[in-house]
């Protein structure tokens, strides 16, 4: 079994660790899970997760979000 993580295989990570940050996300800003999951999916975040050399898909949920957070106060 191949467990090395690569471009060709993240996606398959990133349907959990999107639906966990986006529970914090809809418990910390008092939104719909959807409206959440719109949120992130458009956000740099996300662009920088689904790309394996970034390696931000190593991190936890609350790590992503404070990414999240982090970089969409700076827009």
């Amino acid at each position: 079994m191949n467990l090395n993580v690569t471009q060709e295989n993240l996606y398959l990570f990133l349907p959990s660790k999107i639906s966990r940050i986006a529970e914090i996300m809809s418990k910390e800003k008092h939104i719909e899970i959807s409206d959440a999951i719109n949120e992130i999916y458009a956000s740099d975040t996300y662009r920088r997760l689904e790309t394996e050399k970034t390696k931000l898909w190593q991190l936890g949920p609350v790590a992503l979000y404070e990414d999240l957070s982090a970089t969409s106060a700076e827009h």
